[in-house]
């Protein structure tokens, strides 16, 4: 027998309303939020590692500023995140030990490594490219405090991508070598841009609830082909060849062949056998550990101010 509670949170996501924090929600609504958001969240700290290293070996302090400034947004992204997930019941320090004990995922785009400087323009152009396809549909998500993160995290998520175009770009205008070096990381970044959007519609567990719950708007198929629509021209302009020999546009389904992704490297990415997955939840745990004298600090200055409050 339907509540009037469940009533009421029917009513809205057919109205295409938002459910905020304290209206009631089906605890497995509950449980798909507090999973997607703290995966989003872990992957945007994560995310910052492989691009925090180039910092100080950019090559002009302008390069080095904006890279800065882009780790910087990352940060925040992770805090707007973990901040709508605690909404949902969940603590901050529930999720970082998730994390950091690698029982949580993040995305797996950043389990592979990133050796050169063109790497930075790849990563700008095509893993951020990939999250802006994914992103953007997202500020319309069900859940209030999701959508409305989103809305910010998007429009920096599109300057990222215009970083990357813009690196890729001068390197592409530049000597052989450098054209050379641009062309490896884009091949070596674009299989797995492609799979952000994550498997098959049809191998995709979570994803038909979540569209019924309009938490997410496209399926992970056509969030590809979306994301390979902006692709094409963009690498015409820049003169990079996609590494795809069977990727061309079909007039008949309206949308463009490509060949077969190699979904068993996805999943062993994703189950934690990645090139980089022990690096990265390492380098995340040692940093968490390093940062314990602050949180100490934090928490007894707090402790001291709310004292002072009292006594007043």
């Amino acid at each position: 027998m339907t509540t009037d509670a469940e009533a009421r949170f029917d009513e809205l996501i057919a109205a295409d309303s938002r459910i905020e924090p304290r209206d009631w929600m089906p605890d497995a609504y509950r449980k798909t939020l507090i999973r997607q958001i703290s995966q989003h969240a872990h992957s945007e700290i994560i995310g910052m590692q492989p691009e925090g290293n180039w910092i100080t070996r950019a090559p002009s302090l302008k390069r080095k500023a904006i890279l800065m400034a882009k780790v910087q947004d990352e940060a925040g992204h992770g805090l707007y995140l973990y901040s709508a997930a605690q909404t949902l019941g969940i603590t901050r320090d529930e999720m970082t030990e998730q994390l950091i004990t690698g029982r949580a995922k993040y995305s797996s785009i950043f389990n592979y490594p990133a050796p050169t400087w063109a790497d930075m323009g790849a990563i700008g152009w095509l893993v951020d490219g990939a999250a802006i396809c994914n992103q953007v549909p997202l500020c319309r998500a069900s859940y209030g405090p999701y959508g409305r993160a989103m809305v910010r995290i998007c429009k920096e998520e599109s300057f990222h991508q215009r970083q990357g175009f813009e690196i890729l770009l001068t390197l592409m205008q530049g000597t052989p070598a450098q054209r050379e070096m641009a062309q490896d990381a884009v091949n070596r970044w674009y299989w797995p841009s492609l799979m952000m959007f994550g498997p098959p519609d049809d191998q995709s567990p979570n994803s038909a609830q979540s569209t019924a719950w309009k938490i997410k708007r496209f399926s992970n198929d056509e969030l590809r082909q979306r994301f390979l629509g902006m692709l094409v021209p963009q690498a015409e302009i820049l003169g990079i060849t996609l590494p795809d020999e069977n990727l061309r546009w079909n007039d008949e389904t309206g949308q463009y062949d490509m060949s077969e992704i190699d979904w068993t490297e996805f999943f062993e990415v994703l189950a934690g056998r990645g090139p980089m997955n022990t690096e990265r939840v390492r380098a995340r745990r040692e940093a968490h550990e390093n940062g314990e004298w602050v949180r100490e600090a934090a928490a007894a200055y707090a402790r001291k101010q709310a004292a002072k409050a009292v006594a007043a």
